[in-house]
């Protein structure tokens, strides 16, 4: 026999297999050829491969989406990872708003209030565009990683010998579906034959299937292990994020005049010397030069009397119609009808003026 008949015949025989298999699978369909079920404890395995692909799936999708909003970006770096090629390195949205506010600031001058405040800020941003870079290369190496490996390896292994196992179903009630039509003795014993040979076949197939079935529950733990590693990274980065706006509200409110004057006062209402702290903590609040009006404030300017008052900061008068404050000297303030809701009257001796209630503390 040459090759080419031996070619000839597996081609044959492959052909006459598929249109088996194909014939009983539609008569399994319609109802008219009985099925060899998985036992159950089979069953339970694939369902749970199963479920566990299609939420690794989601869950990893999402988490890209998480670390790269951007979806040119990320069909970027997938065609560079298909190609086996880097990606070139690009500015992210935190380090571009930093380099521009240090582009500004130093345009105003770095020793202007505003300009200085700007660097600052410029000098954070890009503090926090290093730590989501980080974020975004340790989530990919100890979370995505191992999530893309299990969908792209052990799960095609599972669908490929799942695949088998479905054939050789398919030869076996075949097979047994010949059986039954058998009417001569010779054909019956043939099919007999052909039964025992395929429900081995089947048989092996089966538990090949279940050993990779049962290191499902091992990939769990693993990709618990990587979840605990995602965790750890999210909190490390929200934790930097927090310390550098911190430290930078604190440099912004360590000198609430210079923003005053650097604003000559344009503005008819006094500024805060800092912004709240988003945490919410009263220690921290303190720090930050916020003074929040207090109720004794509301009710001077509900009354007509007036009440001694201590000076929070220094103030620079904007104008004849104010009145300067040195920080920590007491005056006397009290309000005046269709005064702005910001403003009090302040009276110390002889002087009298507008003062910001920001800058007050009300004394009992």
């Amino acid at each position: 026999m040459n090759i080419m008949d031996f070619n000839v015949k597996k081609l044959a025989a492959d052909a006459g297999t598929f249109l088996s298999r194909a014939v009983q699978f539609t008569e399994e369909k319609l109802g008219q050829a009985e099925k060899t079920e998985l036992d159950a404890h089979l069953e339970n395995l694939l369902s749970k491969a199963e479920c566990t692909k299609i939420w690794t799936e989601k869950i990893m999708k999402q988490t890209e989406v998480l670390l790269q909003p951007n979806p040119n970006a990320r069909i970027e770096e997938f065609v560079y990872e298909k190609l086996d090629r880097k990606a070139p390195s690009r500015v992210n949205n935190p380090e571009l708003l930093g380099q521009y506010m240090i582009d500004a600031g130093t345009e105003f001058g770095p020793g202007t209030a505003y300009g200085n405040a700007l660097i600052k800020c410029g000098e954070t941003q890009k503090r926090i565009g290093t730590a989501d870079r980080e974020l975004i290369q340790t989530a990919a190496l100890n979370f995505l990683t191992p999530l893309r490996n299990f969908i792209e390896g052990d799960y095609k292994t599972i669908a490929k010998e799942r695949k088998l196992l479905q054939n050789k179903r398919l030869d076996l009630d075949a097979a047994k579906t010949r059986l039954k039509k058998a009417k001569t003795a010779e054909t019956k014993s043939s099919s007999e034959q052909e039964v025992r040979i395929t429900q081995s076949e089947f048989d092996r197939q089966a538990e090949i299937t279940r050993l990779l079935l049962e290191g499902i529950s091992s990939t769990h733990a693993h990709h618990l292990r990587c979840l605990n590693d995602f965790v750890e990274a999210q909190m490390t980065y929200y934790a930097q994020c927090y310390q550098y706006m911190l430290d930078l509200q604190k440099q912004l409110g360590s000198f609430p005049s210079n923003y005053l004057c650097n604003n000559n006062h344009n503005a008819g209402t006094p500024m805060p010397s800092a912004l709240p702290n988003v945490i919410g903590s009263s220690a921290m609040a303190s720090t930050s030069g916020l003074v929040i009006t207090s109720p004794n404030i509301s009710d001077l300017k509900e009354s007509s009397g007036s009440r001694k008052a201590r000076v929070l900061y220094d103030y620079d008068a904007a104008n004849s119609t104010e009145l300067s404050l040195l920080a920590d000297e007491v005056i006397t303030v009290f309000s005046i009808i269709g005064m702005d809701s910001d403003w009090l009257m302040g009276e110390r001796g002889n002087q009298k003026g507008k003062v910001p209630i920001t800058y007050l503390e009300l004394l009992n």
